[in-house]
Order: C-alpha cells, then structure tokens, then sequence
C-alpha cells in the first residue's frame, strides 16, 4: 500500500516487516547504557562472573518477557502495545491510566535524550556548549520534519541506523581483542574486588542498573497494526532483536573486561571510551562520541514513532481527543507527533526533563507488569481468542515475570521515593481526568 491509498485520516499504512522488527528493537533498546554503565555496575559487584551473570538474566527476563508480548501483540495487532493490552483485559480506565503512563514516561525519555545528545554534540563541537538546549530542541524539531515526511522513510532510517549502532558495537569489541593488554584479565584467578557491604544489596542495584540499559525490548509491539504479517513477523523480530541485543551486550562486557583492569573499570563512568583511549590514546575518545550519539539518534527515532503512535490509539479510541487520531498521506499520526515532541521541547525548555525522567522509571516497570497481568487475565476471560503464537511456559514463566516486574516497581519506590510519589500522585490524578475525557467524548 502506498501513501496514497489511505482510506481513512484515521488509518494506519500496512509497510512495515521483519527488517524493520528487528531494527526497532534493537534501536529502541541499545542507547548510551551500555557504554556508561559497566563502570558502575563493577564497582557493585567486582567480579567478571558476577557482572555477566546480571547482564545475563535480566537479558533472560526480556527474552521471556518478548514471549509474553509477542502472543499479546499477535492477538491483539493494534498500534499501542501496553495500552491496547491493558484496556482489552481490565477496562476502558485502566487502559486510559496504562497508556497515559506509557506515553508520559516516553516523553520524558525523548526529552532526556535529545538534551544528552546536545551535550555530545558540545564535546565535539565546543562553540554550541553555551546553547545544549536549544541545540536539543532542534535536534527534534529536525526529527519531527523528517517523520512526517512517512512512515516508510521513518522506518527505513531506523533500519539504517541500528544496523550502524550494531556494526559500531561490533567494531568496538573487535578493536578491543585485537589489542594485547599487559595484563589480560584471568577469569580462573581471584582477581575480583571486595564488594562494600551487603551482596543482596550489591546484586540489586547491579540487577536495577541493567534492567534500564534492556528497556525498550518491546518496541516492536507497538506497530503491530502497520506490519503486513504480524503474526508471522513480530515473533521473528522480536526474539531475534532480543537475542541479538543479549550477545551484544555481553560482547562489550568481555572486551571491556579484556582491555581494562577490574579496578579500573570500577572507576570508570564511560568505560567504553577509557578503552578506546587505552588502545589509541585521547584523541580516540571522539569515537566513541560519535558512537553515543549514533545510538542517541536510534532511541529518538524509535521514541518519535512508537509514542505518538500510544496517544492515536488512546484517542480513536474516544479516551482523549479525537483530534489526535488522525493519520497523514505518509501514514504518520501526525497531531498526536507534535503534541508528543512539543511536551518533550517544553521539558528540554523548562530543564525538568531530569526529574520527569526519574519518575518515568516507575511507569515503565508498571507498564511492564501491567502487560503480564494482561496476559493472565485474557488467557482467564477470553480463552477463545485466536492466538498465532502462545507464550511458552504459561502459566509458571508470566507468574514469575509479574512477580519480577513487581519486585523491581518496589525497587523503584525504595531507591527512588521522591520520583515514585510524585508517579502515583500524578495516577491518581487520572482518574478524574479520565472522567473528564469520558464526558467530553460522549
């Protein structure tokens, strides 16, 4: 179907496959974590065994956590993932509270990340370091123009852009194997740090740190109504991004652990480029840079398409204005795209985008249990549905994910009890802005 055959401002195009699965996936999941993150999470644990086995299970709990969303998604090919599963199995209400959350959360993150790659920029380009913030709302004003040129030429700039990220990722583990250290790390010898304090509490916050680096893992869900055979192509790249994002983040671990010292690694706050300066000296640290903002530019791409896609569904829905269930000649929701970019503007604007990204945390892991207990309730109340593709091991596997995602909520909370408050004040409020819309849509 071209652009041009759109029967309806309100209709979604059928372009999308299996590339573009994949590359969504991996482009929506894989940002600046894993280059940033090894440092702190070997300061936690200390021990290579230790830091892969976290990065190990929590890719674990995304692979199964896929299987879930992969029989949600090909039951129910709508746009908005977590919204349309959650309003399906609990209700108009709680799919409005499940959506609005999801939405807002990514909004947030958008805002986050344009405002991170402005600082990137500044690095390479120190005459904009007086101007991050402006430099950063043009970053997605840019991007807005480009997605409303269509949906297909969105889509294949996501697939171009992955695929550098992944190559550069490659690369990266390529180049740090191809240099012999002085002293290689011996994973037979005890050359662990001691861990400071509790290793339940050690193995938590390294758990914590890791889940929010596979964050994304589902973005493939949400354009299940655009993809021409969801029920053959979302299984296809959803599990294969998965386990390409696994092996990719623990490629990078094994090359750091080869390049750096354990205790230097622990020191480290972006271990990627302190490696690449190892090997090529500070000059070198450009590229790395450069990848960051590569792998910046994915996540927003992937950001700028799935989530005004969330807002359109909840609006055709009659759960918020119909004005943002609207589709142009490229097959872009385009009023909900600038209501999503403009809230992330005013963030990047007002500087609030840090706080609204902490509370965001909560509402992706209560996204994350929300879809679980969709999956229990309409295997529960609608057992008749046409299922393509069946979660393996129901119901122990889904159990084990919800109590999982619950367990983390609670670490958000604890860790964070500033940020969650502030996430469950603004739930509560909306439910009288739900009763509102209810009333206006009649």
């Amino acid at each position: 179907m071209t652009p041009t055959e759109t029967k309806s401002p309100s209709a979604l195009l059928k372009l999308l496959g299996v590339g573009f699965g994949i590359a969504v996936t991996i482009g929506g999941t894989i940002g600046t974590g894993i280059l940033r993150r090894p440092g702190t999470i070997a300061q936690e644990l200390g021990d290579p065994w230790l830091i892969l086995s976290v990065w190990l299970i929590v890719g674990l709990y995304a692979l199964l956590g896929s299987l879930s969303v992969i029989e949600l998604g090909t039951m129910l090919p709508k746009a908005g993932a977590w919204y349309v599963f959650a309003r399906r199995a609990f209700g108009d209400f709680a799919g409005f509270l499940i959506g609005i959350a999801s939405w807002f959360g990514s909004i947030a993150a958008m805002a986050f990340g344009a405002s991170v790659m402005g600082e990137y920029l500044a690095l390479l380009f120190p005459a904009l370091s007086g101007s991050i913030r402006l430099v950063a709302v043009f970053i997605l004003v840019l991007f807005v123009a480009f997605h409303w040129l269509g949906v297909g030429l969105a889509s294949k700039a996501q697939e171009v852009m992955s695929f550098l990220k992944a190559v550069g990722l490659l690369l990266f583990v390529v180049v740090c194997y191809a240099y012999t250290p002085d002293q290689p790390l011996d994973f037979s010898a005890d050359n662990s740090l001691p861990i400071q304090g509790s290793l339940v509490v050690a193995l938590l916050a390294a758990l914590q740190s890791v889940f929010y680096t596979y964050d994304g893992w589902h973005t493939a869900a949400y354009f299940t109504e655009e993809d021409v055979n969801p029920s053959k192509n979302l299984p296809r790249s959803m599990m294969s991004g998965v386990l390409l994002i696994v092996a990719i983040y623990l490629l990078v671990n094994l090359a750091l652990f080869h390049v750096l010292p354990m205790r230097e690694l622990a020191g480290s706050k972006l271990a990627a480029a302190d490696a690449i300066q190892r090997i090529y000296g500070p000059a070198s640290a450009r590229a790395v840079t450069a990848l960051l903002m590569i792998s910046i530019m994915g996540i927003i791409n992937a950001q700028i398409m799935f989530n005004p896609r969330v807002l359109f569904a909840i609006s055709r829905d009659g759960l918020f204005s119909r004005t943002f269930a609207t589709v142009n000649r490229g097959g872009t929701p385009g009023a909900a795209m600038l209501l999503t970019a403009g809230l992330s503007i005013l963030m990047i604007l007002t500087g609030s985008y840090g706080r609204f990204s902490d509370i965001a945390s909560f509402f992706f892991v209560l996204c994350y249990a929300s879809g679980f207990a969709s999956l229990i309730r309409l295997r529960q109340s609608e057992p008749n549905l046409p299922r393509p593709f069946r979660a393996w091991g129901y119901p122990v596997v889904t159990w084990v994910l919800l109590l999982a995602s619950l367990a983390f909520l609670v670490g958000v909370i604890i860790g964070d009890r500033v940020s969650s408050a502030y996430a469950i004040g603004f739930l509560l409020l909306c439910y009288p802005t739900y009763r509102v819309v209810k009333r206006l849509n009649r």
